[in-house]
């Protein structure tokens, strides 16, 4: 395992195929701030163009699993005019759309809380397991804010109808309700976490690591569109163009030939 102490709030450990971003500010619940958000863009960006890399889980230290905004980088935003907010938005907008559209699979592994933009990072992950002691909260509307920059994929996770509640409540619920909006895939026990996301791992990786990226982008351009000609067409050309791929072939005549596909066997 080659561990990356190039952040103090963030550690990149990258294990074989496994790369895992840990925020790693336990003492102020794995909060983050300017600095952090440039570190996990930095790092999502590298691991998402390491070809090495195959999988990525995005993890917290201690008790929780972000607590989103650290406090003393608030106080300095209230202190900001709108051009200086407009910046410190965008980076945090940007990182979230990296986290979003990375060509690798991630998930999130929430053992604790997860506030506000916290609760971002996990809508933005591909998959989310959580164990029964997390809890979840869009604590914006209480400051006086909104969820704004997490928005797309919150709602994009929950649904709206479950946003309008969440969203204007700012009330807390539990890694059960995570689940049944759909914020979550799977709730676990504490001590079956890191078992339950070793599990999605393990599934895939048995799958084509292209063929996963063409996944990822196949979900964002028909998710809410309509299934319309241009949309058959679209279609029909992407998987013409997967067939005819390097990967595609050899995924079919392994499966043909009763054998590991080459992605499985490294």
């Amino acid at each position: 395992m080659s561990t990356d102490a190039q952040y103090d709030a963030l550690k990149v450990e990258i294990d074989g195929a496994v790369a895992r971003l840990v925020l790693a500010r336990p003492h102020k619940h794995n909060a983050f701030d300017d600095t952090v958000i440039a570190a996990l863009t930095i790092a999502l960006q590298r691991v998402g163009n390491d070809p090495a890399v195959r999988v990525v889980i995005l993890a917290g230290e201690g008790k929780s699993f972000s607590a989103g905004a650290d406090l003393d980088w608030m106080r300095r935003m209230a202190e900001y005019g709108e051009t200086e907010n407009l910046a410190d938005a965008r980076s945090l907008a940007d990182m979230l759309r990296t986290l979003n559209e990375l060509p690798k699979p991630t998930i999130a592994r929430v053992q604790g809380a997860a506030f506000g933009g916290g609760v971002g990072l996990v809508a933005c992950c591909d998959i989310a397991v959580a164990s029964e002691a997390a809890i979840f909260c869009l604590s914006e509307a209480r400051l006086g804010l909104t969820p704004s920059t997490i928005s797309p994929y919150v709602v994009a996770a929950m649904g709206a109808h479950n946003a309008r509640r969440y969203f204007l409540t700012a009330e807390r619920f539990d890694a059960a309700a995570a689940e049944r909006i759909g914020l979550v895939h799977l709730v676990t026990a504490a001590d079956q976490l890191d078992h339950a996301v070793d599990d999605f791992v393990a599934k895939l990786l048995q799958n084509g690591p292209t063929a996963i990226a063409e996944c990822k982008q196949l979900i964002r351009r028909v998710a809410g569109q309509s299934v319309d000609d241009a949309m058959i067409e679209d279609t029909a050309q992407h998987i013409a163009r997967v067939r005819a791929s390097a990967e595609g072939k050899e995924g079919v005549r392994a499966f043909l030939e009763k054998r590991p596909a080459e992605w499985q066997s490294k």
